[in-house]
């Protein structure tokens, strides 16, 4: 990782002068800068035809999306620089979400198309999508941006331990393709949280978390019925051991804690009608959903694997 310890950030932490707290409104210039760096090494040589259309496929995609036919403001009828405009776009652009669509685009196709062996040999990139992924998420928290790249996503970080410990580990696991819905539904609601729906994240942490219990289910062939609910589904796994017996008769809560957990917290704010006044779900009780289903998706999946 191209990343030196020099003596202004080491004077920087000395004086206490580093953020300790994540804020997601703004994306710094510096960082910006970094971002640029990251991705013109990863990405391979600017005279590379093969570079070049790939900057295009950014490009193109972007503007798509956006309804325009230029990242950047100019005349119709200019040439079409690819690369300056992306590059121009991440420095200039005054909306954070766009700077983030740059940044998710450009790293899923560093972290899937980047990773053939005739990619790496037309494009000549100088560092591999594994250590472009890790500097843009150690140059993200280094600014004390409260965003990652992680599994083809930037997702929203409230707590780096909790990411480190409970969300990080979720996502590799579920990353396996039995769990490919449960791993969709848990995406969404950090996609939806990035962007502020809440209700609708409650709503995809309760899709993930009962996935989760049915592919468990799948795996060990324990027959449940499609229109089974959480509740039904809790009892299931305990009825056959997902939790051994040493540890139901220590931890006698964890059934209610389960029962009562992600799957109420979804019934009672997202999963009903909201009769005539709309209901609103706040911030951070959106995250401590997001943080409990992880917590509590990491823990039936270790306690699959640790069955005979």
């Amino acid at each position: 990782m191209n990343v030196f310890d020099i003596y202004s950030k080491r004077q920087k932490r000395f004086m206490g002068e580093v953020p300790d707290v994540y804020q997601y409104e703004n994306i710094p210039s510096s960082l910006r800068v970094q971002i640029v760096y990251i991705m013109n090494d990863a990405l391979g040589d600017h005279e590379n035809n093969k570079t070049i259309e790939n900057f295009k496929f950014i490009h193109d995609t972007l503007c798509r999306e956006y309804g325009k036919f230029s990242l950047i403001e100019k005349e119709f009828f200019d040439y079409e620089n690819y690369i300056g405009d992306v590059i121009n776009f991440i420095i200039q652009c005054n909306n954070t979400n766009h700077i983030l669509d740059v940044v998710e685009l450009s790293f899923r196709l560093i972290d899937t198309f980047y990773r053939q062996n005739n990619i790496k040999y037309l494009c000549k990139p100088k560092i591999t999508p594994d250590a472009a992924i890790e500097e843009l998420n150690f140059r993200f928290r280094e600014h004390g941006v409260g965003y990652q790249y992680e599994s083809g996503e930037i997702i929203r970080v409230d707590s780096q331990i909790i990411h480190t410990e409970a969300v990080k580990p979720v996502l590799l696991l579920l990353s396996d393709t039995r769990f490919k819905g449960a791993n969709e539904e848990f995406l969404k609601a950090h996609e939806h949280y990035r962007h502020g729906r809440y209700k609708e994240c409650l709503v995809e942490c309760l899709k993930a978390f009962e996935s989760t219990m049915k592919t468990i289910c799948d795996i060990r062939g324990w027959i449940y019925q499609p229109g089974d609910s959480a509740k039904n589904l809790i009892n299931l796994c305990l009825q056959n051991n997902l939790i051994p017996t040493y540890l139901q008769t220590q931890v006698t809560s964890l059934k209610s804690s389960l029962e009562s957990g992600v799957p109420t917290m979804r019934n009672k704010n997202a999963g009903h009608g909201q009769g005539s006044q709309p209901l609103t779900v706040p911030q951070y009780f959106a995250a401590y959903q997001l943080h409990m289903t992880a917590s509590t998706i990491l823990f039936l999946l270790e306690a699959e694997k640790a069955l005979p």
